[in-house]
């Protein structure tokens, strides 16, 4: 009996002390990151989204079921192991004696049929998991599968300590059934010992007896050595998730970006740094972020630029971060050790990973250095890295913070936006083309639209954002015009700021110039507020994101709603209503910005069924895994010459679903998807229309045969425009 405690104790105190020593390491590291301020609020609002996300990201699994096989097998190995940490309770009972229960509750049937269920749902989940890396081996499929670039022999690694966990304790408990009752009380309840036992149940009393410490002992043995192996491996994320799910953004990572930098120049030192050009910059949520990324792959599998052929892996990206981190560890925590930075950071067990042996060099750029700057200006910030993420990395953020200071501290970015950025600096618009063309789009409308010169009429509801595609280009043009129409067909009172209206800013943004996009913010602030606008309806997604989840950071704090969302409201109103103009098939792409950023899903689809003839098929990647079109993060001004068009890669599957019209609610997707179409010679056949131009079109009233047709600014999409 003593030798069995001894060795036992001797075993965990080892293997707790290597891993505790790891785990103290790890948590000064991440402590030595930036300041992040609102991460550790605890009001009484924040902690309830907290404990609601503990609830359903972490106990409830919600990411991870999305994907049923594989989230079902994860969601009963984390269970599973929940519900054995009884049995290592009971394994340590057991090295001191033998006929150790639990009290309360170490006797009870329902105790042991609970461990033996889920010790076998775990084996079962590990032949799952098993199949799954076979069949997605990358050297198999290489850019194709999900745990490309993953280190994937400590997955395997993995699985076998688990194996290793649930078979010594099934072998154990087996042993223990052909003892003693008083060792082990659960009867035939504990199904999967009870099998184990009656196969080694010829073997005798002794030498079951002698079976039961042996397996005892490989079991204490291969828990602690699992510990140390976690606290050195990418399976660091079953300590650390939680944290990270806890002390991400609520209710979402999207939408809005995390920091507004104070850009005051007159704050500004010869020390100030704009964004992270060093691992060093980065906050200590993003280096929690950093090190709790678990190879999965899910970013990876869904993000448009690494699915069409470019450098950019979200998943990548993360780990290359995390390896400079490691590397780089003795010089960030020099400044913790003599007293600075990183205050604010909670203590949090977290892993260095497989290079925290490595000596610091000095810091290293993060670009080039780490991060290709192909792999950065691939980005098109759609946020589906960060929807399918389990425990709640915030890629966006980190690609965005590198973007501001190869921007804004070393003015290294595409020469191609430089144009873009230009523009918007001198002319208010990405194109250049001035204000004096922003309501040029009326003229084809035959009423008249307010243009706020001073302050808003009191009898207007809406100020219509018409942002700056809609205003000067063409075919977003008509998505204005139709919404317009409706609006004022629906007797809604709205108004336009014309040549006062500007530039949103998240162009320049998206890119990095944080100071630009402050700037117009600023400006676009303070019009709207002279004007005393409160009420604000958006036809670009770009500009309702911005104007409702970025300004007020800035001070602007106005109710802002999408056309999709205001189109739904009158449809359901009855102030709109739908005709028999329309008939035929329609599939909607869900804009990045509108959906996953701001979970309008649903309205836009409300108001394409209200249309009688319109049958709506969804293309496989929709709603929350909507693919992109390829605008945003400022792509729509940068030149796409790696890999296949992403606009062409999803319109492709839009012509896939045999659909007449391909519907959207964001002028970028429009161009983008209309651009695409005309690529593939299909604009005889299938058409690009704004929702609001579906709706206006299944209203018009159709000509008898042989009568003159419409007339002009009447039939949605055909209207005649004036240049520009």
């Amino acid at each position: 009996m003593p030798v069995r405690i001894a060795i036992g104790l001797a075993v965990t105190v080892i293997c707790f002390a290597v891993a505790g020593r790891r785990f103290h390491w790890i948590s000064r590291l991440v402590r030595a990151g930036q300041p992040a301020p609102g991460r550790l609020r605890a009001d009484r609002a924040d902690v309830a989204r907290r404990a609601e996300a503990e609830i359903t990201e972490v106990a409830g699994q919600r990411k991870l079921l999305e994907w049923t096989v594989p989230g079902v097998a994860h969601f009963f190995t984390m269970w599973g192991f929940t519900i054995l940490l009884f049995t290592i309770i009971e394994a340590y009972g057991d090295l001191f004696d033998p006929t150790f229960h639990i009290p309360g509750i170490g006797t009870s049937a329902a105790l042991g049929f609970l461990e033996d269920f889920f010790a076998t749902a775990v084996l079962v989940a590990l032949v799952v998991f098993t199949v799954i890396r076979i069949k997605s081996s990358p050297s198999r499929k290489q850019r194709a599968s999900r745990f490309y670039g993953s280190h994937t022999r400590a997955a395997w690694m993995t699985l076998l300590f688990i194996f290793g966990v649930i078979a010594t304790l099934l072998l154990y408990r087996g042993a223990q059934v052909d003892t003693s009752p008083r060792q082990f009380p659960y009867g035939d309840w504990a199904f999967a010992s009870h099998v184990i036992g009656a196969g080694l149940a010829g073997l005798g009393h002794g030498v079951n007896g002698a079976l039961a410490t042996t397996f005892l002992l490989l079991n204490v043995s291969v828990i602690s050595a699992f510990l140390v192996f976690v606290s050195y491996s990418k399976h660091l994320h079953i300590f650390v998730a939680p944290f990270n799910v806890a002390f991400s953004r609520r209710p979402r990572a999207l939408g809005g970006l995390d920091k507004t930098p104070d850009m005051d120049m007159e704050n500004v030192t010869e020390d100030t740094v704009f964004g992270a050009g060093f691992i060093e910059n980065f906050t200590w949520k993003q280096m929690l972020d950093f090190v709790t990324c678990t190879e999965c792959g899910r970013c990876q599998s869904v993000c448009p630029a690494w699915t069409t052929g470019k450098p950019l892996s979200p998943k990548l990206v993360i780990m290359g971060l995390r390896d400079n981190m490691f590397s780089q560890a003795a010089h960030l925590m020099a400044p913790k050790e003599a007293g600075s930075g990183g205050e604010g950071a909670p203590a949090l067990p977290v892993d260095a990973g497989d290079r925290s042996g490595v000596a610091s060099s000095g810091p290293e750029p993060l670009v080039p250095g780490v991060i290709e700057p192909d792999v950065l200006w691939s980005c098109t910030t759609c946020g589906s890295c960060v929807e399918q993420c389990p425990v709640d990395i915030e890629h966006i953020d980190a690609i965005v913070d590198m973007r501001r200071y190869q921007v804004l501290m070393e003015s290294s970015f595409p020469h191609e936006a430089e144009l873009m950025l230009r523009n918007i600096e001198n002319q208010g618009d990405p194109w250049g083309l001035g204000v004096s063309k922003r309501t040029e789009w009326t003229q084809v409308l035959d009423f008249e639209v307010p243009v706020v010169s001073d302050v808003i009429p009191d009898d207007v509801e809406y100020l219509y954002w018409v942002g700056c595609a809609g205003a000067l280009d063409e075919r977003a043009r008509r998505q204005v015009q139709a919404t317009a129409r409706l609006l004022h067909e629906a007797g809604v009172r709205f108004a336009i700021l014309g040549p006062k209206e500007s530039c949103t800013g998240d162009p320049a943004r998206r890119i990095g110039n944080e100071y630009l996009f402050q700037e117009q913010a600023k400006a676009n602030i303070a019009t709207l507020e002279s004007a005393s606008v409160r009420k604000i309806v958006a036809t670009c997604p770009h500009c309702f994101n911005t104007l409702k989840n970025e300004y007020p950071a800035l001070g602007g704090n106005f109710e802002v709603v999408h056309h999709a969302e205001l189109l739904d409201h009158l449809v359901r109103e009855g102030k709109i209503v739908p005709g028999t103009g329309y008939s035929g098939t329609v599939t909607y792409h869900d804009p990045c910005y509108l959906g996953r950023h701001n979970r309008v899903f649903d309205e836009p689809r409300t108001v394409i069924d209200a249309i009688p003839g319109a049958h709506n098929v969804e293309m496989r990647r929709c709603r929350e895994r909507g693919f992109c079109c390829g605008a945003g993060g400022a792509r729509m001004w940068m030149e796409e010459s790696i890999g296949t068009r992403v606009n062409v890669d999803r319109t492709l599957e839009a012509l896939g679903t045999g659909a007449d019209v391909v519907s959207t609610a964001c002028p970028y997707c429009m161009i983008m998807l209309d651009d695409a179409v005309r690529a593939n010679g299909k604009e005889d056949d299938v058409r690009v229309l704004d929702i609001a131009q579906l709706v206006e079109e299944s209203m018009r009233v159709p000509e008898p045969a042989g009568l003159p047709g419409p007339g002009p600014g009447t039939e949605a999409g055909n209207a005649p425009q004036p240049e520009g």
